[in-house]
């Protein structure tokens, strides 16, 4: 057994996808109509036939409520590797994307957290 997919709940689609495409660099696997929202996955320009990432509609009340609880304490979403935590953190300074932990290291990991714009804490992390 493997995770295929995996979900992050956002508050629009479109703002989302461009977030995770053109700021975090992921690569549009998906994108089909489904009612009035959209079956949108994301992968890893390193791993394109590997685990999903899915921009889940917060369109439930009990989504947007878990969303709206995490995010006011603080908690991130996902969690996504990198080489460097550091280097990223430049980068993604560059495109204007706020963070609410700079990088640290704790043991033998550094993490940084931001916003991504969409309802959600993201935490990188270096091992």
């Amino acid at each position: 057994m493997k995770i295929i997919v995996t979900s992050i709940f956002v508050q629009d689609q479109d703002k989302a996808l461009e977030f995770y495409s053109e700021i975090l660099g992921f690569v549009k696997k998906h994108d089909v109509p489904v009612g009035k929202f959209r079956w949108i996955t994301l992968v890893s320009p390193d791993d394109q036939d590997g685990t999903e990432l899915l921009l889940e509609p917060n369109d439930h009340p009990a989504a947007r409520e878990y969303q709206k609880k995490i995010f006011a304490e603080g908690f991130p979403a996902t969690m996504f590797g990198v080489a460097d935590v550091r280097k990223e953190y430049k980068r993604l300074m560059k495109h204007g994307v706020k963070f609410t932990m700079e990088p640290i290291e704790m043991g033998e990991v550094t993490i940084a957290v931001f916003d991504d714009t969409c309802g959600n804490l993201i935490q990188i992390v270096q091992k």
